[in-house]
């Protein structure tokens, strides 16, 4: 269910060079580097894991820029858990849209500790 998961970082260069040297031997790759974000995945549809400067422009600290990603089965499932959040009490983060060149549905929320989540589908 898990899809991908990022933790903060004020020093994307040197948490980048970390993480692949980490994961050199276990055959993850890298992917989607930009100029906030660094993912790694061992291949196409897998989980990933990724450094991230925190979108909100804050420094990164534990749990600002951790968000829990969880994968389902289209664009309909992300609004109904959008939806389903907020209505739970939880907060927007980012309203049901698509994201990635329009080849993904997304929607975030927080949830009642401020836990931030990603619901996402690919088309």
């Amino acid at each position: 269910m898990i899809g991908y998961t990022t933790i903060g970082t004020n020093d994307l260069e040197k948490a980048t060079a970390f993480y692949d040297a980490l994961f050199a031997d276990l055959g993850v790759k890298k992917i989607t580097p930009n100029e906030r974000l660094v993912l790694w995945s061992s291949k196409a549809g897998a989980a990933m894991i990724g450094v991230i400067k925190p979108f909100d422009g804050q420094a990164a600290t534990v749990g600002n820029g951790t968000m829990v990603a969880l994968m389902v089965d289209d664009g309909e499932t992300v609004a109904k858990l959008y939806a389903k959040a907020l209505e739970l009490g939880g907060s927007d983060e980012g309203e049901v849209g698509p994201r990635g060149g329009g080849a993904m549905t997304f929607g975030y929320v927080r949830d009642l500790d401020g836990n931030k989540l990603a619901f996402y589908a690919a088309k």
